[in-house]
């Protein structure tokens, strides 16, 4: 369980490190009649709002549950060993799935910052 439990922890970190590369995504504004140095500004700041959500703190929920709910289907379908290799599977799955939602969530907070301040965004 100890090498399953770090190739967890690789796993997740590998996923937070690639999430936090994004940033809030691909946002595609209307630039008609648009000041690009204020938008760059004003896109800056609000990537800034979108950071305060934790992609470390979604991702480990999603491990931990992930990893308790098919821990215990295996068990009671399988016993130990597969408890774990269900509870492994599943805690990466889970970190993936709550990773996915962190970005996701950045995302979406990126396009409503920019809305709010007036651009037009188109996706």
């Amino acid at each position: 369980m100890k090498l399953t439990g770090m190739l967890l922890v690789a796993c997740s970190l590998a996923l937070v490190g690639c999430a936090s590369a994004r940033q809030g995504g691909n946002v595609i504004i209307d630039t008609e009649g648009v000041d690009m140095q204020a938008y760059r500004s004003d896109l800056a700041q609000c990537q800034a709002y979108a950071e305060q959500v934790s992609i470390v703190e979604q991702a480990a929920q999603g491990a931990a549950v992930g990893a308790v709910v098919t821990g215990a289907i295996g068990a009671v379908v399988g016993g130990q060993r597969v408890a774990e290799r269900g509870a492994a599977a599943g805690g990466i799955s889970g970190g993936a799935r709550g990773t996915v939602s962190a970005l996701q969530e950045r995302e979406q907070v990126v396009k409503t910052c920019l809305r709010g301040r007036g651009y037009r965004v188109l996706n």
